[in-house]
């Protein structure tokens, strides 16, 4: 796949997961150099760099790693200096572990009027688990925010961002992509990136440390199915030659913390680029779903977008899961969810609609969280709707977009998540408290709607 500032792309975008793709920006024509990757003098008196995101010696199919052209490298920069940590924090012993169904009211957005908050300011972890320093492990965290980054650069481990509300104009060093809600977006490790926003603005953050988001095995399902690769799009080469008063700030998230240093150029100065490590985006509308036809419920393994697999089969540290609307037309059957304990962690987010589970108090902009072997299903109303239902054929959640971050790490909720955030749902549990018994020990085939 290559693309030449416009040309052999979709819009402003190269298409395809994973592809080994090569862009210039068209104001540079040639800046990309011929048959080797370092010569002794680059088109346009250009640096050469490598970004790797896997070890030099992965397999092929495995190996990440990109060459950018730019003007200057990125090691030109002041020494990175501590900066204050604001919400963010991988420290998951700040308190105890709650094994309760854990809900939350949508996290307010601060308003612009009273104070201004940038994407790294608005960033609040919610909840993770693992070892950042080990490379093993997740987090989720929710950002609020109301204005864009002031020159301001941001350097995070693998992050997949949902918006719920507002657009996201997000620079990257290979490009800028535009990001609105009912899309998403992955920046892999390393890469440096700002954020535009043009109204107060709330989304939710998957980060994974050390592993990279991939499009999951299809195993039966076949050649084709779930997202398809040609569907994820890659922004083409764009390039800033400019300095400003006082200079950019890069900040740096570090075994957890954050750091910031100065620098004279803008870090968005590559000119060209060639690899497979590359940030993308891609739109939720455009899964392809999968579902019974028959009776009963394929496992819910059907609706993964991306995984980030562990070292054992089958197990990921996170899989991205999507729950888009959708034809029902299982017979014989409890259509929506099902009760269920799991010993995976599932935290779930609405973008929009109501989650065909749960009509009333899981709201857009909130989420939940369900911990390994806590059990967890369809509130009573949900239930006796459901039992009596006339089963034809449906539409499920037109008009809807709920997700979950699942991970077989049990996730610590942090301290913002639990007191400070104020948005926790003390009453969550008493959805379940009007479930009663329908046990009838005399009549093994009770009479049903159909």
């Amino acid at each position: 796949c290559h693309c030449s500032g416009l040309g052999h792309c979709s819009g402003l975008y190269i298409s395809g997961f994973g592809n080994e793709c090569a862009s210039e920006d068209p104001r540079c024509p040639g800046a990309l150099p011929e048959g080797q990757n370092n010569p002794q003098v680059c088109p346009y008196n250009l640096y050469a760099e490598q970004l790797s995101g896997s070890a030099f010696t992965c397999p092929r199919s495995t190996n990440k790693r990109s060459w950018l052209y730019r003007i200057l490298p990125s090691v030109s920069h002041k020494p990175f200096e501590s900066v204050d940590q604001g919400h963010v924090t991988h420290n998951w012993d700040e308190v105890g572990p709650d094994p309760n169904q854990l809900r939350w009211k949508p996290f307010e957005i601060p308003k612009a009027s009273q104070k201004k908050v940038d994407f790294v300011s608005g960033l609040h972890t919610l909840c993770g688990a693992g070892d950042i320093r080990s490379n093993n492990g997740l987090a989720v965290h929710i950002f609020l925010c109301n204005t864009s980054m002031d020159r301001s650069y941001s350097l995070l481990p693998s992050i997949l961002s949902v918006p719920q509300k507002g657009k996201l104009l997000i620079y990257t060093e290979f490009g800028k992509m535009l990001v609105q809600p009912k899309e998403i977006c992955v920046i892999q490790r390393g890469m440096r990136f700002s954020i535009d926003v043009f109204e107060e603005t709330r989304g939710y953050i998957l980060e994974v440390y050390g592993i990279h988001f991939e499009l999951p095995d299809l195993g039966p399902i076949g050649a084709n199915g779930l997202a398809n690769p040609r569907d994820f799009l890659i922004p083409v080469a764009w390039y800033e030659d400019l300095q400003v008063p006082g200079g950019f700030t890069v900040i740096n998230k570090y075994q957890g913390k954050l750091f910031a240093a100065k620098q004279d150029v803008s870090p968005f100065n590559v000119v060209a680029w060639h690899g497979n490590y590359t940030p993308y985006k891609y739109n939720l509308e455009n899964f392809m779903v999968i579902n019974s036809v028959a009776f009963d419920h394929a496992d819910p393994s059907i609706f993964t977008v991306l995984t980030a697999k562990s070292v054992r089969p089958g197990v990921a540290i996170a899989d991205f899961v999507i729950f888009p609307p959708r034809w029902g037309v299982a017979e014989k059957t409890f259509r929506p969810p099902y009760y269920h304990r799991n010993c995976m962690s599932e935290f779930m987010g609405l973008i929009k609609g109501h989650y065909e589970a749960k009509q009333g108090g899981f709201l857009p902009g909130g989420g939940s969280l369900h911990s390994p072997m806590t059990p967890h299903g369809p509130d009573a109303d949900c239930f006796e709707k459901a039992s009596k239902a006339r089963l034809v054929p449906e539409r499920i959640a037109d008009g809807t977009m709920a997700f979950m971050f699942e991970s077989s790490l049990s996730m610590a909720v942090t301290r913002w998540g639990l007191k400070t955030s104020n948005c926790l749902d003390e009453n969550y549990y008493k959805c379940w408290e009007p479930l009663k018994s329908h046990f009838t020990p005399n009549s093994r085939n009770a009479a049903g709607p159909n």
